[in-house]
């Protein structure tokens, strides 16, 4: 079974967005649908958001 882990920047629990670690991401709204990220696609998009927000 996947392991899914919401973002500590949603609001509420009703409005997340979760990452399953070698899996993707979803919508907690959706959560049978995912959109599958690859280990290396996820490290560059996180080095992408960390140097926007320096």
């Amino acid at each position: 079974m996947a392991k899914w882990r919401k973002s500590s920047h949603s609001p509420d629990a009703n409005d997340c967005v979760e990452i399953g670690r070698g899996i993707g991401i979803r919508d907690s709204k959706a959560p049978t649908t995912h959109l599958p990220v690859s280990a290396k696609a996820w490290s560059a998009f996180l080095g992408l958001v960390r140097g926007a927000s320096r």
